[in-house]
């Protein structure tokens, strides 16, 4: 492989940061529902809870990433069948199903959410909104992952720019509400298992993000900047979380609090600017479900395309930067689907069916990664005892 450039081995790390950025940062988060629900409700842990949560994710990512560069494995189901071994027939298959399952789900939730946002802030109809965000995602997913990951990084520099607008003044302003709902919350004497708990099962779902993230690990130079990628990647999230966490907490004594299906609006209509503010954080909801569903449609049509694409059809790809006819057309069926869904309003069920898939994982990702950690010492060694 030709070695690549110091500057641009550098933008590979941080554009796969900003890739997992852009991914966790989904309609959920933007409307700090998830964070609402796994974090902000146990009071002041909230503050250290996201960083552990993003520490735990970094180390699985880190690892994966670099597994997939070491051994140039850059779809899913080829990255799963080298992983697993001579267990890849029971748990690559296993995680196949997972993903397809959070495909149709993640996807379909960023569909409705965004444009459901869409059709708020413009006044079009909702179905023509979720028709206008599929189509961004269409044309984005079809052009694989050079793509994904430029758009990835404007994204993230415009997310964290609105996500700062938005709740650093909101912080500052409820500064005294934030301590108040500290005071309040440490007097009730929240238990830190059943937060530590809730911030396990929060970086158990993200897991399965691995399908999304092996694909990038072709663009870095050496296996060894997966850490560093993924290191930039923990401070990003880490960082943004207990931002957001901090905004939450500026209202979520109020009594209308619990009653809110988008706890990051009522923070903007109690807080400063709001006149302001309400536009650009639903332009930000739209962006983080966006982002979100345009990783996972990219990585889904990558796993179909390595093996319905013959080998000219790839370097045809890979030359020229358009895509074939092949991966137009799974890249629109994977879509279809999304956009069907998104239609049935699926928001409730998809809260009760990501902790659903949290428990899927832990025996299928969680359980097998901490065995091949220990047995390979961290990749360096095959389980036979040689080095690898």
């Amino acid at each position: 492989m030709m070695k690549k450039s110091k500057g641009y081995a550098g933008a590979a790390v941080l554009s796969v940061a900003f890739v997992w950025f852009t991914t966790h940062f989904g309609g959920g988060f933007a409307s700090g529902a998830q964070l609402y629900t796994y974090f902000v409700k146990y009071g002041v842990w909230c503050l250290l809870l996201p960083v552990l949560a993003m520490a735990y994710d970094a180390l699985f990512f880190g690892y994966a990433l670099h597994f997939a560069r070491k051994h140039e494995v850059y779809d899913y189901r080829s990255y799963n069948n080298a992983f697993y071994g001579r267990f890849a027939p029971v748990f690559s298959n296993l995680f196949e199903i997972i993903y397809l399952v959070t495909m149709c789900l993640a996807p379909a939730v960023a569909f409705a959410t965004g444009g459901a946002t869409l059709s708020a802030v413009t006044g079009l109809p909702y179905l023509a909104c979720t028709l206008i965000i599929g189509l961004f995602i269409f044309v984005v997913a079809i052009f694989g992952s050079h793509l994904v990951r430029k758009v990835a990084s404007v994204l993230s520099i415009l997310i964290i720019a609105g996500l700062c607008v938005v709740y650093l003044p909101n912080i500052i302003a409820g500064t005294g509400r934030i301590a108040e709902a500290f005071a309040l919350m440490g007097a009730a004497e929240l238990p830190f298992g059943k937060a530590l708990y809730s911030a396990f099962l929060y970086g158990s779902f993200q897991l399965i993000n691995i399908a999304v993230f092996v694909q990038h690990a072709e663009a870095f130079d050496e296996p060894s900047e997966a850490k560093k990628s993924m290191t930039v990647g923990f401070v990003i999230n880490a960082v943004m979380m207990v931002v957001v966490a901090l905004g939450l907490m500026t209202v979520c004594t109020d009594p209308e609090m619990a009653s809110q299906s988008v706890p990051t609006l009522f923070v903007v209509s109690k807080g400063v600017g709001s006149a302001f503010m309400i536009p650009l954080i639903s332009i930000l909801i739209i962006l983080g479900a966006v982002s979100t569903a345009v990783n996972m449609v990219a990585a889904m049509v990558r796993r179909i395309g390595s093996r319905v694409l013959t080998g000219d059809e790839k370097s045809h790809e890979e030359k020229t930067g358009r895509p074939v006819l092949k991966t137009v057309v799974i890249a629109l069926v994977c879509c279809l689907v999304d956009f069907g869904i998104a239609q049935f309003g699926l928001l409730t069920l998809v809260s009760k069916a990501y902790s659903f898939l949290a428990y899927l994982e832990i025996p299928v990702i969680l359980i097998p990664y901490i065995i091949h950690m220990i047995v390979t010492r961290f990749d360096t060694v095959t389980p036979a005892g040689k080095a690898s």
